[in-house]
């Protein structure tokens, strides 16, 4: 293990193993549940047998298992351990699932809590309503891209300029050749929430959904955000402006008020 003495732009000493060990962990998704050691280098760009390595001494540590017979890997059960102990220090959920609950059965949309990971928005809490299976069924710990989904886009308008646009570089160096179309998208919805207050997402996600969110500022200045959504054919976008987006910026003042935080306001 070593470790990097000069780190780049005045920021702290890394571990560089600890880092590798940790993307290693990210190449883990709802869709990517088993990868073999050549997965995870391709995915990690680091080579096979370090990151053998990495993954055997992850396995050791409870992080991820092993398939005997095919050699790939899998999380382990030490993962669901760790997210227990963050998400049981999450206050804000126990809050919000109530509201969150009974925004879903008043719209019949799907209502999500998310905070950002990386150029990524991650769900730690979701409620679905009882009376339709329209909702788009992710729950807590899927992920949702930043630069096309409603949480995102809600989350990035609630940053300081500076930082906006340097997040928003990021996602135009790790989109590459689809950046431009996603970035045109990106900055009509931060535009549109600077008068509104909020951020849509009509299709660009999830080709069939429609959503809105708004950023929710914790008492410690943390940024979330607040998202309902469903099938487009339910939430049209006329909908979405005149109904579900005046209760879901109700829904956030209420749950803001009760933590001690804000929603930021349009301007």
């Amino acid at each position: 293990m070593s470790v990097d003495e000069n780190p780049k732009d005045g920021g702290p000493a890394t571990v560089s193993a600890l880092e590798r060990g940790i993307a290693v962990l990210r190449c883990f998704t709802e869709t990517r549940r088993v990868l073999t050691p050549t997965e995870l280098a391709r995915l990690t760009g680091v080579p096979r047998p370090t990151v053998t390595r990495l993954a055997s001494t992850l396995v050791t540590l409870g992080l991820m298992k092993q398939d005997p017979q095919t050699e790939a890997f899998m999380l382990g059960p030490g993962v669901v351990s760790l997210a227990r102990v963050f998400l049981a220090g999450l206050d804000v959920r126990a809050v919000a699932r109530p509201m969150m609950e009974e925004l879903a059965e008043a719209t019949g949309g799907a209502v999500y809590l998310a905070v950002r990971d990386g150029l990524e928005m991650v769900l730690i809490e979701a409620c679905r309503p009882r009376s339709t299976m329209l909702a788009p069924r992710l729950d807590v710990g899927s992920r949702v891209p930043m630069g096309t989904s409603a949480l995102g886009r809600a989350w990035l308008w609630a940053q300081p300029p500076a930082a906006r646009e340097a997040m928003i570089e990021s996602l135009r160096l790790a989109l590459g050749a689809d950046a431009q179309a996603d970035e045109a998208g990106l900055r009509r919805a931060l535009a549109e929430a600077n008068k509104l207050g909020y951020a849509m997402s009509a299709g660009e996600y999830l080709r069939e959904i429609h959503s809105v969110a708004v950023p929710l500022v914790g008492p410690s200045g943390e940024v979330m955000a607040l998202n309902c959504g469903t099938a487009g054919f339910v939430f049209t976008e006329q909908r979405l402006r005149e109904t579900v987006a005046p209760q879901l910026l109700e829904m956030a003042g209420l749950l803001a008020a009760e933590i001690g935080g804000h929603v930021p306001p349009a301007h």
